[in-house]
């Protein structure tokens, strides 16, 4: 089994007085990583699993009474797929203002419908965790640093979600499950997803533009529907946790864009199961766009842990100037470029550099790629 890093950060947050909120796309490992914590308080924790219609009866429109009644002398309570309750943050209210002594640890598979319903009944009453697909410094502390390194095509290919990890036979029919059971149903479940057939052509029109700029403008005319929709069906696939968007660093410089977003898939295996390629790097067109997404999502997945301060864009100016990736924390600037060969060079845009003088600068290739994603900002 991998452990979870953010394990060690959750635990330091129990019995504080608030409730512990997971979120994490389906099979990323949220029930897998609660049941570890439960093992360590197995006589004084419950289990309360939503997607069991007599668990989600007991959790919908209860008294205090009732909770604590349902309990007993329970101390560490889990309620898995919380968002699968009716006025779920009314319930957690109650846990957090009547049962003080009582530590609970709710997840959710997104924080479209979880954060929705739990937002105002839990202010300052909450502390929020991000589950990833695992992470390239968990498998490196599972299997060790040379066997993850052997791995690195393998997993820019088939991605970093547990069980496909950890499948031997068959990885491409195991992601499009993930793909088409687990996150295709969630964001259909949304109450603004009306054309389904559509979200699935946005995806992959995002999934073939990883690594350049997209234009909402481009995406409305192609999949002929408005601009207004593709913004909404974008942030439900971002509150899903299959994408995240780069913004454009734009500070004082004239010819800097400042619309365009760059987006990227949380997982390279579940963008290429989009796609329905899972050649070897060697014979890709898109290996360097696919370097990139990977790498720049292993290092989201550091920051969320240890930096989650770090602000990250991209910059570009209509010349055709462009730095891939910035990191931003207490005002110093950190800029990367992304090159998969090390033998393939890259230079610095000195328009940037002369304006914005930025603190590191680094071309990040599979040689020196364990730098980059385990960087630490003093």
């Amino acid at each position: 089994m991998i452990n979870r890093e953010i394990q060690h950060f959750i635990e330091q947050r129990l019995f504080k007085g608030k409730i512990i909120i997971i979120y994490g796309a389906r099979q990323v490992g949220k029930t897998t990583l609660i049941k570890n914590i439960q093992q360590k308080y197995l006589e004084k924790s419950l289990y309360l699993n939503c997607d069991e219609p007599d668990i989600r009866n007991y959790l919908t429109n209860v008294t205090s009474t009732q909770l604590k009644s349902l309990i007993e002398n329970k101390k560490l309570i889990f309620i898995d797929e919380a968002q699968r309750v009716k006025n779920i943050g009314i319930t957690l209210k109650l846990f957090a203002d009547e049962m003080k002594n009582v530590q609970v640890i709710a997840t959710g598979s997104s924080s479209f419908e979880l954060s929705n319903i739990i937002n105002e009944p839990l202010t300052g009453r909450k502390h929020v965790f991000l589950l990833t697909p695992i992470s390239m410094i968990e498998l490196k502390n599972s299997i060790g640093l040379i066997e993850t390194n052997r791995l690195l095509e393998e997993r820019i290919i088939y991605g970093m979600y547990p069980e496909v990890i950890t499948e031997k036979e068959d990885k491409k029919s195991l992601l499009k499950e993930i793909t088409t059971s687990y996150l295709f149903k969630d964001i259909l479940s949304f109450e603004g997803i009306r054309k389904p057939e559509i979200v699935e052509k946005l995806l992959m029109l995002l999934a073939a533009q990883i690594g350049n700029e997209v234009s909402y403008n481009e995406l409305s005319n192609s999949l002929k529907i408005d601009k207004d929709t593709v913004s909404k069906y974008i942030d439900i696939l971002e509150k899903a946790f299959i994408i995240f968007r780069l913004k454009p660093f734009s500070r004082n410089v004239r010819s800097e864009l400042t619309k365009l977003r760059k987006i990227y898939f949380y997982d390279t295996g579940i963008r290429n199961a989009l796609i329905s390629n899972f050649q070897n790097l060697e014979f890709r067109n898109d290996k360097g766009a696919l370097w990139e997404n990977f790498i720049i999502s292993e290092r989201i997945k550091f920051n969320n842990i240890y930096q989650p301060d770090v602000k990250i864009y991209f910059w570009r100016t209509s010349q055709q100037q462009e730095i891939d990736f910035i990191e931003e924390l207490d005002e110093k600037l950190s800029v990367f470029e992304f090159s998969y060969n090390s033998f393939q060079k890259k230079s610095f845009s000195r328009t940037f550099l002369n304006n914005y003088s930025p603190q590191n600068q680094m071309v990040v290739h599979k040689e020196n790629f364990w730098e980059f994603i385990e960087k630490k900002y003093s």
